[in-house]
């Protein structure tokens, strides 16, 4: 599996295109905020005649899914997301508005996903590892032939998702981390919901907020 970023919207998040051989790719937290930035994820798609299957969320914070509503409509997709996020997605018109930002509301979830589901596409199974903390239904995909991780806000380098947001606890998104993604090999990739690619083995030597854990 071959993963793009692309680094949208006011928050500086990162949207991810999913792909592999078979020509089939996952849009994964469509955050592009303005025409340009949608522009931006479509040119990459049709240069590489790539054919969208999945829209997924690994959770509904605002910067997340400004384009769900775009991209489900261009490409006919629903979206995967947990059932903990519905009240998160339901408030990100409110939120928008407080920081003073247009938002076309997103589509429901249709399809939701939990620990130990799977979603594919073409020749590629992502699992879904439940992973709650930095929101209620923080999800993180994982591709266990490439080992690699979309892990949302749950992980970053040096740091970790925050939890001063509604439904965010600071203990379960450390006992998410530990019990999730700590257990990965060292070699693992984790591509994050903002900020640069870095691997569990980074992180597990020198992430301040994992110290205690290993």
């Amino acid at each position: 599996m071959q993963v793009q970023g692309f680094t949208f919207n006011p928050f500086a998040e990162n949207t991810y295109v999913l792909h592999d051989e078979s020509g089939e790719c996952a849009i994964v937290d469509p955050g592009c905020y303005d025409r340009q930035e949608q522009d931006k994820l479509v040119n990459f798609i049709e240069t590489k005649s790539l054919k969208p299957v999945l829209l997924l969320n690994t959770h509904c914070h605002l910067d997340h899914i400004f384009a769900n509503a775009y991209i489900s409509e261009k490409y006919d997709l629903p979206i995967h997301g947990h059932r903990e996020e519905v009240p998160v997605l339901n408030a990100s018109p409110k939120m928008a508005n407080l920081y003073g930002l247009q938002l076309t509301p997103s589509p429901e979830i249709k399809h939701f996903l939990d620990q130990g589901d799977n979603v594919s596409f073409g020749n590629t199974t992502l699992e879904v590892r439940f992973t709650p903390g930095h929101s209620p239904g923080s999800i993180c995909f994982l591709d266990k032939t490439g080992k690699k991780v979309i892990s949302g806000d749950v992980l970053f380098m040096d740091s970790i998702g925050r939890t001063d947001l509604p439904g965010g606890d600071h203990q379960t998104l450390l006992n998410s981390i530990e019990k999730q993604l700590l257990p990965l090999d060292d070699e693992w990739e984790v591509y994050s919901g903002h900020g640069p690619k870095t691997t569990i083995g980074r992180e597990r030597r020198y992430n301040p907020f994992l110290k205690a854990m290993v």
